[in-house]
């Protein structure tokens, strides 16, 4: 006849199961209860309750049996705390008694040490994105994607040459004024005039620059710069965007007077370079691409965009018979611009028309802005065959040939 195991003979492993069931039971109790009674608000047996359940959700390792004693007791010491406002709480009473009975089965003390305190969780961030700066276009929209912005590049330089958000290049006779860009955020406008008497070619004089109002960062800004008058500040006298919180997200730096003037508008991760060079100003821009898409069908007239509309392009190779050689305005050019791509095209079309040196920084200018805008600079040059002004070295041996010949027949 098999004996039968005595009382409190059970092996290790039914200790536990048993333990894991009486708890789960308890958990189970005290959410029913949650549920069937009215707690008052004083009592706070329901913070005991969680403060246990945290302590206890995932002991493991040979320590386990050490720390739920600890988390009784600190369940324990809870319950007594708040015993005086708990008196009455079927609650409270169903938890003290739960933890006697699982103090007995798991031979824990009533005495010794408890368990940490739970570490609070922070305060909600009611602010969201302000607390990461939302005038600072970057953050917020690492913030927003996990991953930093990308960015697009235009540039109006010379005759003016335009290069667009997507690589192409035109060269234009645009006369008057032009929107570069007009978007949701930013609206810009170039006003072009005949770069000499008589001529198709054509130069920027003036620029006007809006910084459309952005309710949490800045008030609407307009900047305007004419020839040989580049201010370090917008129309209204302030060199940032006014007294809101994000004021100081647009701001104006002169990197050198009268020549040289950066626009720096974090707050839509956009940045604007202004310049002089000879009788012509330039503009450069670096924006954000969600920025530069940001329009609407009605606002499908920006150069920036879409270029020089077909009837106002003109072919820099046209230009070639004007008031300065060909071959000197390539001479003076490749000084600036060894490379000879598009910008090194436009500074010899720009000088043969205008008879001016000058020009030669105002394509310079360009293709510095561009090493800095540009989000690839492998696109930083283009090339366009047969764009340009073409070499004269073979009709001067042509021309020699001819002389030679006409010499040797004399003789003859």
């Amino acid at each position: 006849m098999g004996m039968g195991k005595a009382p409190g003979s059970e092996g290790p492993g039914q200790l536990q199961n048993l333990s894991f069931f009486l708890r789960a039971l308890l958990l189970l109790l005290l959410l029913l209860l949650l549920f069937c009674r009215n707690v008052s608000s004083q009592c706070k047996i329901l913070r005991c309750n969680s403060e246990y359940v945290a302590a206890t959700l995932n002991l493991r390792g040979s320590h386990r049996d050490a720390a739920f004693c600890d988390a009784l007791r600190s369940y324990s010491h809870c319950t007594r705390k708040t015993a005086r406002t708990c008196r009455g709480d079927l609650a409270y009473h169903s938890a003290v008694h739960g933890i006697e009975d699982l103090m007995i089965q798991n031979n824990c003390s009533k005495e010794g040490p408890t368990s940490p305190p739970r570490p609070r969780p922070p305060a909600p961030n009611h602010q969201g994105l302000e607390s990461l700066e939302i005038c600072n276009y970057e953050k917020s929209f690492l913030y927003k994607h996990g991953q930093p912005p990308s960015y697009q590049h235009c540039a109006a330089f010379g005759d003016p040459h335009i290069r667009t958000f997507h690589h192409d290049f035109h060269t234009c006779r645009v006369e008057g004024s032009w929107p570069l860009l007009d978007n949701d955020f930013l609206f810009v406008q170039a006003t072009s005039s005949p770069v000499a008497k008589g001529s198709n070619a054509t130069v920027t004089s003036k620029l006007t620059i809006i910084f459309k109002n952005m309710k949490e960062c800045i008030d609407q800004k307009v900047y305007q710069a004419e020839l040989d008058n580049l201010p370090a500040a917008f129309e209204d006298g302030s060199v940032n965007g006014g007294e809101r919180p994000g004021g100081s997200s647009l701001a104006i730096l002169e990197l050198s007077p009268g020549r040289h003037v950066e626009i720096r508008a974090e707050y839509i991760g956009t940045t604007i370079a202004v310049r002089q060079a000879g009788r012509q100003l330039s503009f450069s821009i670096r924006a954000a691409e969600e920025v530069a898409k940001a329009f609407t069908e009605e606002q499908d007239l920006q150069l920036c965009v879409g270029g020089c509309p077909q009837s106002q392009r003109i072919s820099r190779s046209q230009g070639c018979g004007g008031r300065l050689a060909a071959e000197t305005a390539r001479a003076l050019c490749k000084e600036m611009l060894p490379v000879e791509d598009v910008y090194f095209q436009s500074c010899v079309f720009d000088l043969v028309t205008s008879g001016d040196a000058n020009f030669t920084m105002a394509a310079h200018g360009a293709l510095e802005d561009a090493k800095v805008f540009l989000p690839n600079v492998e696109k930083l040059h283009i090339f366009q065959a047969g764009a340009g002004c073409p070499r004269v070295a073979s009709s001067f041996l042509l021309l020699l040939l001819l002389l030679l010949t006409s010499a040797l027949w004399v003789g003859l």
